[in-house]
């Protein structure tokens, strides 16, 4: 990749609104300017993955796959690009190899080009298989390192990463700062480090939270980095991405000018400017999500987890304790071995901090998940655990030292028999939604065939009267 344009990867159809409005927007939303994305020029458009796999069965009533399918019919021209957590797929769970290797080839399939494959504790283990399944179907892997600030997080350990991903058979190589911790002249270093030691195009993802956001993108450019992640600016900035107008503009008529035409995403702008104010009215987009939250750079705490901490305590009438449990975050990251705060392990980390600050006691109670961590579960943890903690918490319980999905039988056709005798689903990609998602696969199927059956007999009926 020539290194003086800087491309740029648009988010507009999923991180954008995820961030803001919790993956509510639909697809009647999107079709409108889906062919005026496709001639704008962008390295990629960020559009599935994440949490729009749940949100679309779950509160939509969307087929994933056929939204993917629909977005590439109206994009055939622009890369589209998925977030996938490694081993968990878009789950909260590890799957077996053959639900992995089963759900990137149908990714890949239905469309997408570009799979950006992360794990939360940087265990390359954990996304060795999707790795090597993206290769294998044809995919443009872009392998992640999950960023975070610690003692044992320092440059030489993201360019170590860097190194073991790329000879893995990354494509490219993305810092995801998930929690806009990665500061302007930190962002200038780690790139400039990351340049000098792989061959890979380095991709750069951050959000606005901290306001640090634009500023970080500006620095990041001037140490040559490839690719960075942006929004359209009706759902851009606060916890979204920065702005794709405000960097197109900044860089015109520079060396590292993005090439895109700024009339033209101000045109599209206007559209989603509408479906935002929709979803405001609808009070899916909560206007506060586009303030800047500087508590972030102090406490080392993402966003989501910082409301997730507050509506904790507001349930057990202890708003009172907030900056307690904000002081108790960082003990207990340290205590489990500083796993980056990143779903899940920003949930694990945060609900035992407020167990430990509510019981008056530290580690007086312990979470499933947090004896899940420590027993080694969710993969190798980046430090030493406090080995105190580890034995109150799962005393002489072997601990997991092999890849956790090792652990694990082959589970797709387990699924497919299952989804037979309940008579539920129609196609591979069904059984793959049901892997991921029980429960809401099988209720949003229902509503989907019902649908379908009542369209096909409508169908019938007028074609019977001769229409």
């Amino acid at each position: 990749m020539e290194n003086k344009k800087l491309y740029i990867t648009d988010t507009i159809l999923r991180d954008a609104h995820q961030s803001q409005a919790a993956t509510r927007m639909k697809i009647e939303d999107m079709i409108p300017v889906l062919e005026k994305l496709d001639k704008m020029g962008y390295w990629s458009v960020e559009c599935w993955g994440g949490a729009t796999f749940d949100a679309c069965m779950r509160f939509l009533n969307e087929d994933p796959w056929e939204r993917l399918r629909t977005i590439k019919k109206h994009m055939p021209n622009t890369k589209l690009q998925m977030l996938l957590r490694g081993q968990n797929l878009l789950g909260y769970k590890h799957y077996a190899d053959d639900v992995v290797d089963a759900f990137v080839k149908k990714s890949i399939e239905n469309g997408i080009d570009v799979i950006r494959i992360f794990d939360a504790l940087n265990d390359v283990r954990n996304i060795e298989q999707a790795i090597k399944s993206c290769k294998k179907y044809g995919g443009i892997c872009e392998a992640a390192l999950s960023y975070t600030q610690s003692p044992v997080h320092n440059e030489d350990y993201f360019v170590d990463l860097a190194k073991q991903l790329e000879k893995m058979g990354a494509d490219v190589i993305c810092i995801k700062d998930m929690a806009n911790l990665l500061l302007p002249y930190d962002a200038y270093s780690l790139v400039k480090k990351l340049k000098e030691n792989v061959k890979v195009p380095i991709h750069l993802h951050t959000h606005n939270t901290t306001g640090t956001g634009d500023m970080t993108y500006l620095m990041a450019a001037q140490a040559g980095v490839d690719i960075v992640d942006c929004a359209l600016s009706p759902f851009a900035n606060g916890t979204s991405q920065p702005s794709t107008e405000a960097l197109v503009a900044t860089l015109k008529g520079t060396e590292r000018d993005t090439g895109l035409d700024l009339e033209a995403l101000s045109e599209v702008a206007a559209h989603f400017r509408k479906v935002a104010d929709k979803m405001k009215a609808e009070g899916t987009l909560d206007p506060k999500v586009l303030n800047v939250d500087t508590k972030t750079l102090i406490y080392q705490v993402p966003g989501g987890m910082l409301s997730n901490l507050l509506s904790q305590l507001k349930q057990a009438n202890a708003e009172d304790k907030y900056y307690d449990v904000l002081d108790e975050v960082p003990r207990v990251r340290k205590d489990f071995g500083y796993p980056p705060l990143v779903t899940p392990t920003s949930q694990i980390v945060g609900t035992q901090a407020v167990l430990n600050v509510l019981s008056g006691e530290r580690y007086k109670m312990i979470t499933k998940e947090s004896k899940g961590m420590l027993r080694g579960e969710y993969g190798r943890l980046p430090a030493p655990v406090d080995e105190d903690i580890r034995k109150k918490a799962i005393g002489n319980d072997n601990i997991i030292n092999c890849r956790p999905a090792d652990l694990i039988e082959p589970e797709l056709k387990k699924y497919a028999l299952e989804m037979k005798e309940k008579g539920i689903g129609k196609s591979e990609e069904d059984v793959l939604s049901y892997a991921l998602f029980p429960q809401v696969a099988e209720k949003f199927f229902a509503v989907r065939d019902k649908k379908e059956d009542e369209n096909a007999v409508r169908t019938l009926i007028v074609e019977d009267l001769g229409c």
